[in-house]
């Protein structure tokens, strides 16, 4: 009896740790798209390229995110108002887009205004 209730003690221990991890997602839409000077690559002795890296502006219903992808390279460019899916890890955003998982780097945070209340008018006696 002992080793089944300590069983159970510890299964739904675990349980809530493992559920601890996962944070819930949340909906956003990719606004705009730029191509950002992101490092050089040498081609030679005296001769450099820049490299490119994609940053994208995703919005939320409260803030606008500014996030580049990690490495230059052949990744999918995203065109404006693709929904997506994502959570936030420190300074990465991992997000689903067209059914596939992507990880960025976030660069930037900004908070939208919110729209001011209607004023009411109050009748006069």
């Amino acid at each position: 009896m002992r080793k089944q209730v300590l069983a159970f003690a510890v299964l739904a221990l675990s349980a809530s740790l493992a559920s601890a991890d996962n944070k819930p997602a949340q909906t956003a839409t990719i606004v705009s798209q730029t191509s950002v000077d992101c490092g050089t690559k040498k081609q030679g002795k005296k001769q450099s390229t820049s490299i490119l890296c994609q940053q994208y502006t995703v919005r939320t219903s409260t803030t606008e995110y500014q996030i580049r992808q990690q490495k230059p390279g052949s990744m999918n460019i995203f065109p404006p108002n693709t929904p997506i899916d994502f959570t936030l890890d420190k300074d990465k955003m991992k997000f689903k887009a067209n059914g596939k998982k992507y990880e960025f780097l976030v660069v930037g945070t900004s908070a939208l205004p919110t729209a001011p209340a209607p004023a009411t008018s109050s009748p006069t006696p």
